[in-house]
């Protein structure tokens, strides 16, 4: 996170009034709470990643008086078990489609019958593949950062694309890749990754880690950076994103933004930096062609984090508006 006064625009803290352990099948246990107001407009938070879980800034996009606010963690990471850094981790039982279910399961627990759904980043993937999946259960999507795991997303930012911005931390990213695996990064870590040994896995995944939390921001945060490189949350993070992107989230290609028609008689609105490395505006762009009605709202001087003032003014813009 960057300091109190890029949040200055959101909510004050406030503390969960319940929480627990979803039991989602397949041995997963995924941690929700509820906040704000009880009685209020529900709405689920999808957090990014995938692998990276919630934290408790994430509350402060809603206005606690409206807002009955459901944040929970995905499976593997997060507070929800088994942890995707446990040596002997099984990620077979963790696709979009596992996920957009467990949603599905969560809010059919929690009694709610509709709700607004807020997703940055891969959480914008997820939001829009729940919501074309389950449309009547959905009331407003606010979308941030727009990532759809298209191919050429992928090989942007992850098999070299984005080194012409940032070549000195894409030194840094292939450093751990013999010369002779770099032609494909993807594959290359999730070798590492996947193998059992702490002394194999944890230096890929803090390597993986950290080139992407440099990306984050627009100018460097060095507080996000030590934070996202903490080996446990690391190992997590880097395991549960590179075997998602592996297998292309199980989507077709262009899935996500062909089929954004059917969201047309949802409101929405979708925010973006001008200047986001990891999820370049041509997504968002492509997302609001094929589906003009949903506002596009661009920050000139924002890059991909949604801590960076423009974006979370503009999120807490669109909550607000919806939560009448």
């Amino acid at each position: 996170m960057t300091g109190a006064s890029t949040l200055d625009c959101l909510y004050p803290e406030v503390e969960p009034y319940e929480s627990g352990m979803l039991m989602a099948g397949d041995g997963q246990r995924l941690y929700w709470e509820q906040s704000g107001n009880p009685e209020g407009k529900p709405v689920v938070f999808l957090h990014g990643g995938p692998g990276a879980g919630t934290s408790a800034w994430h509350r402060r996009f809603f206005d606690p008086d409206k807002y009955r606010i459901v944040l929970f963690d995905q499976r593997g990471c997060g507070r929800s078990t088994p942890h995707a850094s446990d040596p002997d981790a099984d990620l077979r039982f963790n696709t979009t489609w596992h996920l957009v279910a467990d949603i599905e399961l969560l809010r059919r627990n929690l009694g709610i019958e509709r709700w607004q759904v807020f997703g940055g980043s891969w959480g914008s993937a997820l939001a829009l593949a729940y919501a074309q999946t389950h449309q009547d259960a959905v009331t407003e999507l606010v979308l941030r950062g727009i990532f759809t795991l298209r191919r050429h997303e992928l090989e942007w930012f992850y098999e070299g694309g984005a080194s012409a911005i940032f070549p000195d931390r894409w030194e840094e990213f292939i450093t751990p890749i013999p010369v002779l695996e770099r032609s494909r990064m993807i594959e290359a870590y999730h070798r590492r990754l996947s193998d059992p040994d702490p002394a194999v896995h944890v230096p890929a995944a803090v390597a993986w880690s950290r080139w992407e939390a440099s990306a984050l921001t627009l100018r460097p945060d060095p507080e996000l950076v030590a934070g996202m490189t903490e080996p446990a949350a690391a190992t997590a993070f880097a395991r549960i994103e590179n075997h998602f992107f592996l297998h292309d989230g199980w989507l077709r290609d262009q899935q996500l933004i062909e089929d954004a028609a059917s969201l047309r008689g949802i409101p929405a609105v979708i925010v973006q930096g001008r200047y986001d490395v990891c999820t370049p505006i041509m997504t968002a762009w492509d997302l609001h062609r094929s589906w003009p009605e949903a506002e596009l709202v661009v920050i000139d001087d924002a890059g991909h984090s949604a801590s960076e003032p423009g974006i979370a003014a503009a999120l807490v813009e669109a909550t607000d508006r919806f939560a009448a």
